[in-house]
This record gives C-alpha cells, sequence and structure tokens, in this order.
C-alpha cells in the first residue's frame, strides 16, 4: 500500500513521537538520499514562500528533482480534469505535493495515482506545518506534558491541525473563536476523543482574554486567508477582539511564548513588533519546516 500524507490523524501517537526523533536525525544530517533518481511534482494552486521552498530544498537534500507546476500551469479542475492531471502525473513522477483549495482534490489524487501524495495544504487542514510546529515546541519544552497550547482567531485548517495532532501528543489544546468561526464540529469532536485516550484537554473558550490566563504559548493565524478576500471586511469586524497584542499577553503565563505560521498581517491578527520579539518562536517553526519535511519525505519513500 503506498504512503500518503493528508491528515494529522493518519499516524498513531507513537508514529507522531518516533517523527520527532526522526526529525532531530534529519536535522543532524543523519540520513541517506532516498530521493536519489526520483521526480517530486509541487501542485500549488495557492502561492507560497516557506512551503515551496522549504519541500524544494528537502526534495534536493534527499537527491530528488522538483517539477514545480502553478495554477497557471495545469488550470487544476478548469482547463483540466483533477482526475485527468492525477492519472498523467501519475505516469510520470514518483510522489505529488499538493497546495489546493479543496481537500477533495486531494482525495482525488489519492484515487487515481499510485505514487505518495501530500498535503501541503488543504481547506481542511495544514498537516506539514502542524509537524513543524509540535516539533519547535518539543525542542523548546522537551515535554508535552502539561503543556497549554493556546489559539486565538479563525478555526481554520491551521487550528484543525494543531486540534488533532496535540490531543495525539497529549498537549492541551484551548482555542478562541467566535463562535461562527469555530473549528468544524467533526474535527473537534475527533480531537476530543484522542485528547480523553492520552489525557489531555480540547476546549473552546469565546473570551481570548480567559482563554490565555495559562497559557504556555498563543498561537495564532491570519484572518483573511488566500481565496476569502471578499469576506475581508466582515472577518475584521468580526475578529477586532481577537488580536494578539501586548495586553492580551500579559493576561497569560510570564515566559509564555508566541506562535505564527506566517505570512503575518501584522496589525490585524497580531501586533506590529511582537513576531520579531524574543518572545517569538515564528522564525523557528519556517526553520523546521525544513526538517520536518526532510523527515516526512524520508519516511515515505525509505
Amino acid at each position: 500500500m503506498k504512503n500518503n500524507f493528508l491528515s494529522v490523524s493518519d499516524w498513531s501517537a507513537e508514529e507522531h513521537k518516533s517523527f520527532l526523533d526522526l526529525t532531530d536525525k534529519i536535522k543532524n544530517g543523519d540520513y541517506k538520499n532516498v530521493l536519489a533518481g526520483k521526480n517530486i511534482s509541487l501542485v500549488f494552486e495557492k502561492a507560497s514562500l516557506r512551503t515551496r521552498v522549504s519541500f524544494e530544498v528537502a526534495i534536493k537534500k534527499l537527491g530528488g528533482n522538483t517539477i514545480y507546476l502553478n495554477n497557471d500551469d495545469i488550470g487544476l479542475g478548469k482547463r483540466e480534469s483533477v482526475t485527468h492531471i492525477a492519472k498523467n502525473l501519475n505516469r510520470w513522477v514518483d510522489g505529488i505535493i499538493a497546495r489546493v483549495y479543496l481537500h477533495s482534490t486531494l482525495i482525488n489524487f489519492t484515487q487515481n495515482t499510485t505514487i505518495p501524495i501530500i498535503n501541503a495544504l488543504s481547506d481542511l487542514e495544514h498537516p506539514c506545518q502542524a509537524l513543524a510546529d509540535m516539533y519547535t515546541i518539543y525542542n523548546q519544552f522537551k515535554s508535552f506534558e502539561n503543556l497549554n497550547l493556546v489559539y486565538i482567531g479563525d478555526g481554520n485548517n491551521i487550528a484543525s491541525s494543531l486540534a488533532l495532532i496535540s490531543a495525539n501528543l497529549g498537549l492541551n489544546f484551548i482555542y478562541s473563536s467566535p463562535k461562527k468561526y469555530q473549528i468544524p464540529s467533526s474535527i473537534f469532536n475527533q480531537a476530543t476523543n484522542m485528547a480523553v485516550k492520552h489525557e489531555s484537554k480540547m476546549q473552546w473558550i469565546e473570551n481570548p482574554q480567559i482563554a490565555v490566563q495559562e497559557a504556555d504559548i498563543i498561537y495564532t493565524d491570519k484572518w483573511v486567508s488566500m481565496g476569502m478576500e471578499d469576506e475581508e471586511k466582515t472577518r475584521l469586524i468580526d475578529f477586532k477582539n481577537y488580536q494578539v497584542n501586548n495586553k492580551l499577553i500579559s493576561q497569560a503565563k510570564k515566559n509564555v511564548f508566541i506562535m505564527h505560521d506566517m505570512p503575518a498581517k501584522e496589525g490585524e491578527e497580531i501586533e506590529h513588533g511582537i513576531i520579531d520579539s524574543e518572545s517569538s518562536l515564528a522564525y523557528e517553526q519556517a526553520e523546521n519546516r525544513l526538517h520536518s519535511q526532510t523527515a516526512l519525505l524520508y519516511k515515505l519513500f525509505s
């Protein structure tokens, strides 16, 4: 059976824990060129800095070749059907890393190929970001036990992946958002059930001032994601009380860390200057995208 990675829930808690060790080894240069002679296609409907560069460097480190295809190149689902594109790529390349608008596109890819498919972002999840985030947190705290990860803002794909992976690894995950922007109930219920098994906590608290009181880490993301530009005015109003700023941070534990997957819209979801402050882990997260995605490719192709 081929190896795909579409969701952080694809792996057990044991797999996630062993993956942290693998990422350490990769970071320290302990790996083989498992992609030698292989061609990996990056199919990106959405533009990217961190995802594209980190994956291209990772592929090169492991000895592989990258073929980058943006939406102008292939017109995913418009110029040609997703099914036809998947079946064609299956004849040419050894793996597909897809950054897409709809998660259903990834499902279609898995159904019409025999090669590994990696979710580099969809409307449902951003699992590669979550892998890097957990590695970043683990490097900082050396354990997940009794840690409180508090997410402030839109219950989007980032929040969904963080909830699922936190539940799997035993972190307490608390998030704060307006009611109509909550994490999809199917995902949050799944995370809650996993959290019970691993003796951690999942909780939604509408008031961000209350949510952060016991925070070890405060995490936020853009309020207006790519493709949601028509909702911008409404979202800026709805999220105005959910900015991560110095006032909110002062309500948390004294040595709280701040995380952001970037790109950041300073002045909206996060106050100017916080990304570049001593409490920020944003650049560690960005660096760890490279290490964790190299490890992911190593795991899937070894």
